[in-house]
């Protein structure tokens, strides 16, 4: 059963809402639920998985790809408020390429199955267009993701990666290894390592065990 507060979720974020009838609207209501997600589950993963859209009410989700080696590159992540559309990549006839989800953090969601969706957006076009609307704006995101591992060198991405995440969390400590920037980064995690090493000579970061201090943010600014 879903709360006022999911309904006004639905309401808001779902730009097609007005333009459902009655039956529609129960059709949608019946096929959403509300669903947990632990730091680290795999929510998505290629083609074995469809579990539909996703609202994210609270928490992070990152979307990644992994080459044949296992290397992975993040694409982008979803915070609160934001719709994941590939996890319902069975719906959608032009999404032809694999990616996997992960919860990056605890996360609390709105769940659209699959076969609701798929239901409405064959009944209703602005479903459909409202899928396509979001799988478009996802592919910039992943063009612009592409496009710094391509075109930027690593010590820009570094720093406008640190100085990001050190706004998002709103502290200058940013609890993380180099595993996982190299993961979000598409990189080595020795490549992430020399990178901070160089960084804190420099005297841009102070490394700890699990942890990063960020003391000359407009170092890494300039950088």
């Amino acid at each position: 059963m879903l709360r006022e507060e999911d309904l006004s979720l639905l309401r808001s974020r779902l730009s097609f809402w007005e333009h459902l009838n009655e039956g529609e609207r129960e059709l949608l209501l019946n096929g959403t639920s509300p669903a947990h997600f632990s730091a680290g589950q795999s929510l998505h993963c290629g083609e074995r998985d469809c579990i539909g859209i996703l609202l994210v009410k609270s928490g992070s989700i990152r979307i990644y790809i992994t080459s044949e080696e296992g290397r992975e590159v993040t694409l982008y992540r979803l915070e609160a408020g934001d719709i994941c559309v590939l996890s319902a990549s069975c719906v959608m006839s032009s999404i032809d390429f694999d990616v996997s989800i992960d919860a990056e953090t605890d996360c609390e969601v709105l769940q659209i199955s699959a076969a609701c969706f798929s239901r409405l957006s064959a009944g209703n076009v602005y479903v459909e267009l409202f899928s396509y609307k979001l799988a478009a704006e996802r592919f910039s995101d992943v063009m612009w993701a592409m496009q710094q591992i391509l075109f930027t060198s690593f010590d820009r991405r570094l720093a406008a990666f640190l100085l990001e995440e050190s706004a998002k969390s709103q502290s200058a400590v940013l609890h993380m290894t180099h595993e996982q920037i190299a993961k979000y980064l598409g990189s080595a995690r020795e490549v992430v390592s020399r990178m901070l090493s160089y960084f804190a000579k420099e005297g841009y970061v102070t490394l700890a065990r699990g942890s990063i201090t960020i003391v000359d943010a407009e170092g890494l600014r300039r950088l």
